[in-house]
């Protein structure tokens, strides 16, 4: 692991992270594909709140890596994946940073949802 060079040469920039204190689910065409009471909330400046999930508390049979990569220069590099469920085909609705920048640690392979993006996901408490 490393430090995060945006948050180097962008101090004022903010990417807080906070345990969510009640459980929440992720729903795809209805279907629950993930349940968890670890939940992290993120709040970055500019950007929607995140809810990372742990993979233990998500139907990894419901997701296919896609070949899709991106970079942050806060958190590191993320790998996608699409969901299969409730009957639709998402392709590059989840994401996951597998060896973040030290500050971000605790994100490791947690996986994030599209919800805004993508209306046929519900990512709620419960």
């Amino acid at each position: 692991m490393s430090q995060s060079p945006g948050h180097r040469k962008w101090p004022q920039h903010q990417v807080r992270e906070s345990h969510v204190p009640e459980r929440m689910q992720v729903k795809v065409g209805g279907e629950v594909i993930a349940d968890s009471g670890d939940v992290i909330r993120v709040d970055e400046d500019g950007s929607t709140p995140r809810y990372y999930f742990p993979r233990q508390d998500v139907r990894m049979d419901r997701l296919e890596r896609t070949q899709t990569r991106t970079h942050c220069p806060f958190k590191g590099d993320a790998g996608y994946f699409a969901i299969d469920a409730g009957g639709l085909h998402l392709d590059d609705a989840v994401w996951s940073y597998e060896e973040p920048y030290d500050e971000h640690a605790q994100l490791r392979e947690r996986l994030a949802f599209y919800d805004d993006r993508l209306p046929e996901i519900d990512v709620a408490r419960v």
